[in-house]
């Protein structure tokens, strides 16, 4: 039977960047596409797949709070500078659930520089979609 303590609930998941905790983000997805080919095999009429590629898509979203991912991400429109990666590293956490484990997402590189945006009368928030080419599990924990 499903022990109800043992579902993991997202409230105590965190997002951190260069060493700093961001308390302001408030979710983060993160997956890996994997892309395969058909592959025809002799005496059988099963088809078969071959890994081809992978690749890692993810966002992250919350307060908006500084400037801060806007002159980094669009550092891109300088000319004389190139593309900002860097990495992430995610925790999916929970005092009484067995799940509780870490992500770094390794050459993290965002899709898009949101400049501006606001509601009268409502929180800012922002929503940053980015691309990642590789991953480690971090603290992972099995119950027994």
């Amino acid at each position: 039977m499903l022990d109800d303590r043992k579902v993991i609930n997202g409230s105590m998941g965190e997002c951190w960047h260069e060493g700093v905790w961001l308390t302001n983000i408030t979710s983060v997805e993160a997956s890996v596409e994997i892309s395969k080919e058909e592959v025809k095999r002799a005496g059988t009429r099963w088809t078969g797949h071959k890994v081809t590629s992978l690749k890692g898509t993810g966002t992250m979203s919350g307060y908006k709070i500084t400037s801060d991912w806007v002159e980094r991400i669009g550092q891109i429109a300088n000319d004389r500078n190139g593309e900002y990666r860097t990495e992430i590293i995610a925790k999916l956490d929970d005092p009484e659930a067995y799940g509780a484990y870490r992500v770094r997402l390794k050459d993290v590189s965002f899709d898009k520089i949101d400049l501006l945006k606001y509601e009268h009368g409502a929180l800012v928030e922002e929503e940053l979609a980015f691309t990642f080419s590789g991953f480690d599990l971090l603290d992972t924990f099995k119950a027994e």
